[in-house]
């Protein structure tokens, strides 16, 4: 367990052998480090917060939203009916890779853009850090204020949830300007 805090970029977290608790603990220790405690932790000077969600702190939304998945659930007739938030091993074996991106340690490596995404009938911008080499990607919103952003996910790109022709669509159809 203590071994996945001298992990690093582009190394994966060792966490399918441990026990739920366990790799619970772990990965909040990486968390905690370099999102939760991390005073300099900012995208281009703006400060990252996490979001806001109703009946949950803050830090717990955000790290769901880092390590975990939405399943959407179908009835017999055919609707979507509630979704779930199911654990996600790989989300999770690269959580310590969101800072990474979030400093951009490696520029040549990654394409930032904005784009106006459709989310829930409304237009709202997203900014994508997204790694080429390792098909990963980091989804920040900007505030309304465009002067702090917020941390809204960060994912291995994969065919289920869009995958790396969703992003690079995105990316040709990307804002004038990085919000």
């Amino acid at each position: 367990m203590p071994t996945n805090l001298i992990k690093i970029y582009n190394q994966l977290l060792e966490i399918v052998h441990l026990s739920e608790h366990e790799r619970i603990v772990s990965l909040k220790r990486i968390f905690n480090r370099d999102i939760c405690e991390n005073e300099g932790f900012n995208f281009r000077t703006k400060i990252i917060r996490p979001f806001k969600a109703q009946g949950q702190s803050d830090m717990e939304t955000l790290f769901s939203h880092l390590t975990c998945m939405v399943e959407e659930q179908i009835d017999e007739a055919g609707k979507k009916i509630k979704s779930r938030t199911v654990f996600d091993y790989e989300r999770s074996k690269r959580l310590h890779w969101v800072k990474h991106h979030i400093d951009e340690t490696a520029p040549d490596k990654i394409d930032v853009f904005s784009y106006t995404d459709r989310i829930n009938g409304k237009d709202v911008i997203r900014t994508y850090i997204h790694d080429n080499s390792e098909n990963y990607v980091v989804v920040l919103e900007p505030q309304r204020s465009h002067t702090d952003y917020y941390l809204i996910t960060a994912y291995h790109l994969s065919k289920e949830l869009g995958g790396v022709k969703q992003i690079k669509n995105k990316s040709k159809k990307r804002l004038p300007e990085v919000y």
